[in-house]
C-alpha cells in the first residue's frame, strides 16, 4: 500500500516537472514613445494577442514595456516583430539595481 502511494507520489511530481514551462520578461523601450494612456492600451491591445504572451506591463514615466512570456512559443525577436505590426520599434533595455549595482535581465 505505501509502495503505491510512494509510486503515485512519484509519477505526479515528474509528470508536474515535465510540465514546467520556460517563462521570461523582457523590458523594452519603444519609438515612438508612449505619452498617454491610448499608447499603453495600443500596445497593451496588440501583444496579448501575440502567441506566447503571459503578461504585459507599460510604464509611462519610465518609457518601458515590460512583457512576461512563455520562450517555448516565441522570443524577443519575434515580440519585437509584433510591436512592428502596430507601428512601433521596440528595443530591448537592462533594468538597473541602483543599491547593487548588478544588471537583471
Amino acid at each position: 500500500m505505501i509502495r503505491k502511494i510512494i509510486f503515485t507520489l512519484a509519477m505526479a511530481v515528474t509528470t508536474v516537472a515535465g510540465m514546467a514551462k520556460d517563462i521570461k520578461t523582457v523590458v523594452f523601450t519603444t519609438q515612438p514613445q508612449m505619452h498617454c494612456e491610448n499608447c499603453e492600451a495600443k500596445i497593451k491591445g496588440n501583444l496579448r494577442f501575440e502567441k506566447g504572451v503571459k503578461k504585459i506591463e507599460t510604464n509611462i514615466e519610465r518609457q518601458e514595456v515590460i512583457v512576461t512570456y512563455d520562450a517555448d512559443k516565441t522570443n524577443e525577436e519575434r515580440l519585437r516583430t509584433a510591436f512592428e505590426k502596430f507601428g512601433y520599434e521596440a528595443t530591448r533595455i537592462e533594468k538597473q539595481e541602483k543599491e547593487t549595482g548588478k544588471t537583471e535581465k
